[in-house]
């Protein structure tokens, strides 16, 4: 497993997690457990998700040394204004000491209290209970006055990128400020992503399914992703990405399959509370 150095006190995180959005909360448990048996060591869950319960209990009993196993939640959006209280709800639902990365999970402009919401994680991150901190689907304008307000730079910004997708220009303004960038839905949801015939082809090729070969290229990009699935099959396939590389020509090619395509909502609109 490959891991990345966040720019937060040589803390790595592995490259390749296992997340659990839309996995119901009496799932959770098994499909972590399953993944943790697999080989993975990163585990992105969020308050949202309503199944943090589960995961600590996958996580605490997976006989894996905890500082072993990268976990990640998130502070949800109408919990801006009291952050230290949603993040202590959080562990407690955890059953955890700590977590290895907390992440606002949308800036929510309209309500416009994320950098209040920061300013309170930059105290959790300084009191020890979060051993990196970072946000989750802001744009290059959302980050730049959160650095230019506070004063700990997000180690990571998580947002939907696949080869529909790809988030050039936040990649490049991530890279510039030292911040990695994590991908969520990497295969596109299921929405024809994987049945792209550009795909077809280099899976013949490299002799991997559709899932590896846009893994492979999240990783060799640099990007953190995190894949999604209860089937144990697909868990322990999406795992097996490094015994391959993409040539160049090949990186290219998913390149040009970049259609500005978004799945989930826009983060300069997306207001939920």
């Amino acid at each position: 497993m490959n891991s990345l150095m966040l720019n937060t006190d040589g803390v790595q995180i592995p490259q390749l997690g296992f997340g659990v959005w839309q996995v119901p909360a009496d799932e959770a448990e098994r499909a972590v457990t399953t993944a943790l048996r697999a080989g993975y060591r990163h585990i992105d869950t969020a308050a949202a998700y309503e199944n943090e319960e589960g995961v600590g209990r996958a996580v605490r009993a997976a006989g894996v040394p905890r500082e072993k196993v990268f976990v990640t939640t998130k502070l949800w959006n109408g919990d801006h204004g009291r952050a230290e209280q949603a993040f202590d709800e959080s562990l407690a639902r955890l059953g955890l000491d700590y977590v290895d990365l907390f992440l606002i999970h949308w800036p929510v402009p309209e309500q416009d209290k994320y950098v209040q919401a920061w300013r309170a994680i930059e105290k959790i991150y300084r009191d020890g209970r979060a051993k990196a901190i970072g946000v989750s689907n802001f744009t290059v304008a959302t980050l730049t006055r959160l650095m230019n307000e506070t004063d700990i730079t997000p180690s990571i910004n998580q947002i939907e990128l696949h080869p529909y997708f790809q988030q050039r220009e936040m990649r490049a303004f991530h890279e510039a400020n030292g911040i990695l960038t994590e991908a969520w839905s990497p295969l596109g949801q299921g929405k024809g992503l994987l049945a792209d015939p550009a795909l077809g082809v280099l899976s013949e090729k490299y002799g991997r399914t559709p899932a590896q070969i846009v893994l492979r290229w999240h990783l060799q990009l640099g990007n953190v992703a995190i894949p999604k699935s209860v089937t144990p099959a697909r868990i322990e396939e999406n795992l097996d990405v490094f015994g391959f590389i993409l040539d160049a020509e090949d990186m290219a090619a998913i390149g040009a399959m970049n259609a500005g395509r978004r799945i989930g909502p826009d983060p300069d609109s997306f207001n939920l509370t």
